[in-house]
């Protein structure tokens, strides 16, 4: 296992380079059940909702553990349509564990080999397999052999994931099932199966979800299997992605058009101490014509008041933190099916009411952190950047004018691209610096998480920068923004200004559930080279400073009001 952060380059290239040829695998011939279960319905009560759990944990463990069904010998979404009308039908757990057992010693022999431990040290998170032990419930014969499953030597070409960008897992051959909106109840119960085992196995911040994830399997069962039509399944399943705490996480907002509408009102809604305030115009002709201004307050939507939207909204909204989830809810705020929709706000001391416009994305475009220039001089030594729209040529072109001012403010509030992270670090820093650590997942060995060797930034540079660094950050700074945060905080005269960010760093994974819902979650590790969590936690300033109503109102940017000071001593 020491082996996995040395071999991941490697390993990756080899995978990524493979192409899988069609028909290569048994598992591509196995179609019976590509338009369906063929499971209508299933009886729920507390008895066959245990079985249903049990059921759903072998699945996966030997969906992933397996070395037949990890090389593709088997369709394993039809193998559980075969064995799921069997458990159905059993009247105890007797029976239903000779069933489980039949169905995976008839998978064939495999060879074993002995485990290595990890060091501890670098033993991020392990697999939660202790139920496998659990004879009580089990049965001897299936736990031991799913136990020795799992000292089986498995095959690194894995048909149903692999090594995907930058060490993460890509989940490939998972069916869509997209030619029916609601699929049948044996592929909602795949739904529910496959998102528990993926983030079961390969989410890497499992210990921080705040549940146990065990719990979460019975709890949505009956929810998503008795789900009476498309718009609750979907429901369902969006509220079990939420409940992971992952910014990264969520659903494709088309998904809901039916419910919410595709018409936005040219408002650019921001939470400012947890009310919705106005921060922008989305069109400039448009936005003005609401008679809103930057600063109102929202308090109400067509009758239903602000905290019953955040109540009603919040289980089906994804976000690492709090303050990432109301950031998540203010996109669709003002969302509707009709053209109008009428709402109170307040100005100052003022209650009004309005009814606004609402108009199709493309004439409304919600963009991020708008900003007159990418770089400027806030005052005559002072330098702003905004790498969000910065090109590279031109940062190589603006660097030997920065050299000698007092200061320089990286507004972070932004997705920026890659290069300027590296550009700009070596102009920074003086040598390499660690800045970050990873923690990949062992695919060999699913539900292990392994530290590899802090990443360093910067180069050798006698002639760095040697003024003031200081970071914007907000809930705005998410993924990208949050890993070059974290580039630039490694600057030893840096200071970082704002608040807490979003909390999702590390690439993203995406995948499939039946129904054609395309969803995803972060899938690697991100920390600090000492161990310390980004994930939900996010970039923590080092002086906290929140936006006000009252500063929006008036046009200022409190936080860089406040960079502004750091850099000159205040």
């Amino acid at each position: 296992m020491k082996r996995i952060p040395l071999l991941i380059a490697l390993f990756m290239i080899t995978c990524i380079a493979r192409t899988q040829e069609p028909g290569k695998y048994k598992a591509d011939l196995d179609s019976q059940f590509n338009k369906g279960s063929g499971i209508a319905s299933i009886p729920l009560d507390n008895r066959r909702i245990n079985d249903l759990v049990v059921l759903g944990k072998v699945w996966g463990f030997v969906k992933y553990y397996h070395p037949a069904v990890c090389a593709g010998e088997y369709n394993w979404d039809s193998e559980l349509f075969r064995v799921l009308p069997k458990v159905m039908q059993c009247n105890n757990d007797k029976e239903r564990n000779e069933i489980l057992y039949t169905w995976v010693k008839q998978l064939g022999a495999f060879k074993t080999e002995k485990f290595k431990q990890p060091d501890s040290g670098l033993i991020k998170l392990q697999p939660d397999l202790l139920w496998i032990n659990e004879v009580a419930v089990l049965g001897d014969p299936l736990s031991a052999l799913l136990n020795d499953i799992k000292s089986a030597k498995r095959t690194t070409n894995n048909y149903y994931v692999r090594w995907g960008r930058s060490g993460s897992p890509d989940f490939k051959n998972e069916r869509a099932y997209a030619d029916r909106g609601y699929p049948d109840a044996g592929l909602r119960l795949l739904a529910l199966y496959r998102y528990w085992n993926l983030v079961q196995y390969f989410f890497p911040y499992k210990y921080l979800i705040g549940e146990n994830w065990n719990e979460m399997l019975p709890a949505f069962i009956p929810p998503i299997v008795n789900a009476p039509e498309e718009l609750a399944y979907k429901q369902a399943v969006l509220s079990l992605i939420v409940r992971i705490h992952d910014s990264h996480a969520g659903m494709g907002a088309l998904v809901f058009e039916k419910v919410l509408g595709n018409n936005y009102a040219p408002l650019k809604i921001r939470f400012i101490d947890n009310k919705p305030v106005v921060t922008d115009y989305l069109n400039k002709d448009l936005g003005p014509k609401t008679g809103l201004q930057k600063g109102d307050v929202i308090t109400s939507v067509n009758g239903k008041s602000i905290e019953a939207i955040i109540k009603e909204k919040l289980p089906y909204t994804s976000g690492s933190n709090y303050s990432t989830q109301l950031r998540n809810m203010a996109y669709s705020l003002l969302r509707a099916v009709d053209t109008v929709i009428n709402i109170t706000y307040q100005r100052g001391s003022t209650m009004r009411s309005a009814s606004i416009g609402c108009y199709k994305p493309q004439l409304v475009p919600w963009g991020g952190m708008k900003v007159d220039s990418c770089f400027k001089y806030v005052t005559p030594d002072i330098a702003y950047l905004f790498p969000d729209t910065m090109r590279k040529d031109y940062l190589n072109g603006l660097l030997p004018s920065l050299k000698n001012t007092k200061g320089m403010i990286i507004d972070m509030r932004s997705y920026p691209p890659n290069d300027v992270r590296e550009i700009l670090s070596t102009f920074l820093l003086a040598e390499q610096t660690p800045f970050v650590r990873f923690a990949f997942p062992d695919l060999e060995h699913p539900g292990y998480f392994i530290l590899a060797k802090p990443r360093e930034v910067g180069s050798r540079n006698p002639d760095h920068y040697k003024g003031r660094v200081v970071i914007l950050v907000s809930e705005l700074t998410q993924s990208a923004g949050e890993f070059t945060s974290m580039a630039f905080r490694a600057v030893p005269q840096s200071t970082v200004v704002g608040s807490t960010t979003a909390g999702a760093d590390g690439n993203v994974t995406f995948f499939f559930l039946p129904g054609g819902i395309r969803t995803q979650f972060s899938g690697i590790g991100v920390y600090y080279p000492d161990g310390r969590e980004t994930q939900r936690v996010g970039i923590v300033p080092d002086i906290t400073v929140q936006q006000t109503i009252q500063g929006i109102a008036e046009g200022r940017d409190e936080v860089l009001e406040k960079a502004i000071a750091v850099i000159n001593g205040k």
